[in-house]
C-alpha cells in the first residue's frame, strides 16, 4: 500500500506529513516503558509483513496487518508504523521519504481504528469463535480503510490520478480477504496466548 514518490501533489504531502506527525506524538504520549518490548515486536512484524508485495502501478499490494497492530497498540501503532515504513523506505527504496507521512497516515489511522471498534467486544471476553470474527473484521477493515485513505490522496493530487485512484482502491479488494483470515487466525492466536494484551486500558495520549 506504499504510495511511490513523484506523484502526490505538494499539499496532500505537507498535509500527511502534518497528520502524521500529530499521530506519533500522540503515540509516543500514550507509550510507556512497560509497552516498549511489545512495541518493538510488533513494528519488526510490521516490516516483514510488507517484505513481500506486488508492485501496482503508483503504488503496492502486500500484506500489512495494521488491523492486528492496532489492536494491541492503539494509538501507539503511529510510531511502531513510522518506524518501520521508515527503514522500508531506506533498506528496500519502497514508498519514498516524502510520501512517508501520508503511507504513516494511510496505515496507521485504520489501525487506531481497530483499536476503538474491535478491542471493547474483546474485553468482554468472547467465545473464541467471535474472536476469530473480530480479527477477520479487523483485517479487511483495515486494508480496506487504507485503500480508501491512499485512493483519496490519489483523487486530491489532480484529476490525472482519478482512473488510478479507483484502481487501486479495487485491487485492494482480494487483500482484503486474505489479510481478514490471516489477522483473525493471529488474534486468535494471540489471545489464547495472552489474553491481557487486549483486557488492559490503553494510556490516553
Amino acid at each position: 500500500m506504499h504510495i511511490a514518490e513523484g506523484i502526490l501533489s505538494a499539499p496532500v504531502l505537507a498535509g500527511g506529513a502534518v497528520a502524521a506527525g500529530a499521530g506519533v506524538y500522540a503515540g509516543l504520549r500514550a507509550l510507556d516503558d512497560e509497552a516498549i518490548p511489545k512495541t518493538a515486536l510488533l513494528t519488526a512484524a510490521f516490516f516483514v509483513a510488507g517484505l513481500v508485495h506486488v508492485p501496482l502501478g503508483v503504488g503496492s499490494v502486500h500484506l500489512v496487518l495494521n488491523g492486528l497492530l492496532g489492536m494491541i497498540l492503539g494509538w501507539t501503532a503511529f510510531p511502531a508504523i513510522l518506524v518501520a515504513l521508515t527503514l522500508q523506505t531506506v533498506l528496500l527504496r519502497y514508498g519514498g521519504l516524502t510520501t512517508l507521512g501520508v503511507n504513516t497516515v494511510v496505515m496507521a489511522v485504520p489501525a487506531v481504528v481497530s483499536y476503538y471498534l474491535f478491542v471493547p467486544f474483546l474485553r468482554r471476553r468472547p467465545r473464541p469463535a467471535l474472536v476469530f470474527a473480530f480479527g477477520c473484521a479487523a483485517g479487511a477493515a483495515g486494508i480496506a480503510f487504507g485503500a480508501l485513505l491512499a485512493s483519496g490522496a490519489l483523487a486530491l493530487s489532480g484529476r490525472a490520478f482519478y482512473g488510478v485512484a479507483a484502481l487501486f482502491f479495487a485491487a485492494h479488494a482480494p487483500l482484503m480477504v486474505v489479510e481478514g483470515i490471516i489477522t483473525g487466525g493471529l488474534l486468535l492466536y494471540v489471545w489464547r496466548l495472552k489474553p491481557e494484551l487486549f483486557l488492559e486500558q490503553e494510556r490516553t495520549p
